[in-house]
């Protein structure tokens, strides 16, 4: 007994999608394949730290800039750590920081670290207001039990503009 249908029309039709499967499935395997490397994560530095991405692979990192942790150079360039309660990273960004950007307040920075683990970021995005904190990094600090609720985070004195 064959494994083929008695008809001719749908053999036909199993021949077709024999043909068609493969390709289609390597079509979908490369599109996967050729999008990992635009996906970024998103990290606090005690996870960046254990995950240890490859230099170079695009990222996001969250968390609090530390006090006193800002350098601004004459070249534009402003350097600064970001920290959560168990790490910190050293973060490089050349270019305009935005209005609300200040020590101690939620960050994110998009970017890659370098071969000398200093993260490089091409953009970063502050708080707009005084109680907002990005959804990563309250979501980071609740897992760490550091979250206050109220945009407060413990071990950092909540700074208003008004």
């Amino acid at each position: 007994m064959s494994w083929l249908p008695k008809s001719r029309t749908a053999r036909r039709r199993l021949l077709v999608l024999a043909a068609i499967a493969p390709v289609l499935v390597l079509a979908v395997g490369l599109t996967l394949w050729g999008l990992s490397d635009s996906i970024s994560y998103f990290y606090t530095p005690s996870q960046a730290a254990a995950a240890d991405p490859k230099p170079g692979q695009s990222i996001q990192l969250g968390g609090l800039v530390q006090p006193g942790s800002v350098v601004k150079h004459p070249d534009g360039r402003v350097d600064f750590t970001v920290a959560d309660q168990q790490a910190s990273a050293k973060v490089s960004f050349s270019g305009d920081l935005p209005d609300l950007f200040r020590e101690g307040q939620g960050i994110v920075a998009t970017g890659a670290f370098d071969e000398a683990g200093v993260f490089q970021a091409r953009e970063v995005l502050a708080k707009h207001d005084e109680n907002y904190m990005p959804k990563e990094v309250e979501e980071a600090l609740k897992e760490q039990g550091e979250w206050r609720g109220d945009g407060a985070v413990a071990g950092y004195q909540k700074t208003g503009t008004r």
